[in-house]
């Protein structure tokens, strides 16, 4: 199944999520939502989203310099960012167990041309 409809709906709070464990850089954050099981994420998804979420006020950031590159830019979660992710946990439980009560009540449709 392509679950990439699926992600864009619930990344947001995918990413705050992942922030609320630990701080963390793009490449970072994006290896972490894999690990979770959303192997599908794309890296300019989070990218996107990180950005978004910083502008709207839900993540600060810092800079971390390398020794073997590149200073990292890291993310962290601030408390507009957890009330946010409270608020979408909340909505998230709701949906899922509106969802999972449809599908485990809906009649599996016959297949066709079976007899």
């Amino acid at each position: 199944m392509d679950t990439t409809q699926l992600l864009k709906g619930v990344l947001d709070v995918a990413v705050l999520a992942v922030l609320r464990q630990e701080d963390g850089y793009g490449y970072d954050i994006v290896r972490r939502l894999r690990d979770a099981g959303l192997g599908d994420v794309g890296d300019a998804s989070v990218y996107g989203t990180l950005r978004r979420l910083y502008a709207a006020g839900s993540l600060s950031s810092y800079v971390v310099p390398s020794d073997g590159g590149p200073h990292r830019k890291y993310y962290a979660i601030n408390p507009q960012g957890r009330a946010s992710l409270d608020e979408q946990t909340a909505t998230w439980t709701e949906f899922s167990a509106a969802m999972s009560s449809l599908l485990k009540t809906s009649p599996v449709a016959p297949s066709i041309g079976a007899e």
